[in-house]
């Protein structure tokens, strides 16, 4: 049995989920809130975060990098077609290149400031950073997004998925960190048709629907946010 201890806001978590999923695996949840370093965690992830995955009685897989590489190198290569890592060497370098982009830079300059303020910090006591949001903050991740929807775009426009001619990680990475994004409204779609079209054919993948289901308290995603013709 595979045990991801996670957030269901939390980018990384969204990408392990999703490729758990394409993968076939059969997995529970352990709800963690990123703010808080519960025992549980700690035992398995000196550094305290998430995602962290468990096979059995084995040792904690932490953060997302070593999780995609665990599970591609367990049941990718009896996916066939279906692998999400491709097989030639320049493929995959590309792959990784994009996963670290979107989960690291887009995460580190846009995504994670809106789901920070807009939505760990409504969670989180004010001892811990709680409160109300960092206008700042959001500006910055405002004027940021537009650059890296720029970027995206122009690969789609090129390429049939993000990283070339297959489905890959780097779809799923993109797709964890816009999708938090996207329930708040704060995706500029208008801005790049090639990153929507894109962000539609995995919006149909099954991988990705249990994660547009849910919702925060008191906060209710963006219209478009679960329509699949949006």
């Amino acid at each position: 049995m595979l045990t991801l201890y996670q957030h269901p806001f939390s980018p990384s978590s969204r990408f392990v989920r999703m490729i758990l999923s394409e993968y076939g695996a059969d997995f529970q949840t352990v709800l963690v809130n990123p703010w808080e370093r519960p025992q549980a965690l700690m035992s398995l992830n000196a550094s305290g975060t998430i995602p962290v995955l468990v096979e059995n009685d084995g040792p904690g897989i932490c953060g997302p990098g070593p999780i995609m590489e665990y599970l591609d190198e367990t049941r990718g290569y009896a996916l066939a077609d279906r692998r999400l890592m491709p097989d030639h060497p320049e493929a995959r370098a590309e792959t990784r290149r994009l996963v670290d982009w979107c989960l690291s830079k887009l995460d580190n300059e846009v995504i994670g400031h809106f789901v920070r303020e807009r939505i760990y910090k409504q969670a989180m006591p004010r001892t811990a950073g709680g409160g109300e949001p960092d206008s700042n903050a959001l500006r910055v991740a405002r004027a940021n997004i537009e650059h890296h929807m720029k970027y995206f775009g122009y690969l789609v426009a090129y390429r049939r998925w993000l990283a070339g001619e297959r489905l890959s990680f780097a779809d799923f990475a993109l797709a964890a960190e816009l999708s938090c994004a996207d329930y708040l409204g704060e995706v500029p779609w208008a801005s790049e048709d090639n990153v929507k079209n894109w962000y539609a054919k995995i919006k149909s993948r099954p991988a990705i629907r249990p994660l547009l289901q849910e919702k925060i308290l008191g906060m209710p995603p963006a219209p478009t946010y679960a329509d699949l013709d949006f």
